[in-house]
């Protein structure tokens, strides 16, 4: 097996999604320095950090995490890009699984379902998954939770939330959400996950529609922290 394996490299070489460098057999989705430098936010590891920070008089979270950092130029962007354009669902699950081992000796354990953040119906057709439902599928396996991706849906299709300002990726995205089966919610702790967080508007609009169940609680746990606006 370990020949064939082998053999198919060859022919058909895996690359690092991070660096680009051929990836050994023995590698799993990143390779072996890429996964020993990802730098891994360890913010679930501790009470006060800049994440909680954003939503403070904003909108109440439980708890809010990221799995890594990245900034423009960064190697690890370029993975966020091969889950969000080139269609590695397999990669995003792989991470979002990573990251829910992480997460199993921490708070948000605690949580009861994995809510992802949603795409507009006529966006996930066109890109023929989301993102953030991967992500979440993996991140619950580790922790042993269902995945429920039809709780949350996106009212309208808004523009892209790149190069606008705080304010106007606030506006974008005010009152697009809402909860398809209240009832199925009322009195659950929601782990909400996505891919990431700039400024956290996306995220903020989210949980207001969770928290408009009553006794709904919210914990934030995104795969990547943008470290540049």
């Amino acid at each position: 097996m370990k020949f064939l394996e082998a053999f198919i490299q060859l022919i058909y070489p895996r690359l690092c999604p991070a660096c680009q460098r051929k990836l050994f057999v023995d590698e799993g989705i990143l390779c072996a320095h890429c996964m020993y430098y990802l730098p891994k936010t360890n913010y679930h590891q501790h009470d006060d950090h800049p994440l909680q920070r954003i939503f403070w008089g904003r909108v109440a979270v439980e708890n809010v995490t990221a799995f890594f950092f990245f900034e423009k130029g960064s190697s690890y962007r370029n993975v966020l890009h091969h889950i969000k354009y080139h269609g590695q669902k397999k990669l995003g699950y792989e991470m979002g699984r990573l990251f829910g081992l992480d997460l199993c000796a921490s708070p948000f354990l605690q949580t009861d379902m994995v809510v992802p953040v949603p795409l507009h119906q006529r966006k996930e057709k066109k890109r023929g998954f989301n993102q953030s439902t991967v992500i979440a599928m993996g991140i619950a396996d580790a922790l042993g939770k269902p995945v429920w991706d039809h709780v949350l849906v996106r009212t309208f299709e808004n523009p892209t939330q790149t190069s606008k300002s705080r304010y106007e990726r606030w506006e974008n995205v005010e009152g697009i959400f809402k909860v398809t089966d209240p009832e199925f919610i009322e009195g659950q702790h929601v782990l909400l996950v996505d891919d990431v967080l700039t400024t956290g508007a996306t995220l903020e609009a989210s949980t207001q529609a969770l928290r408009s169940v009553p006794g709904v609680k919210v914990s934030i746990a995104v795969l990547a922290y943008a470290l540049e606006i």
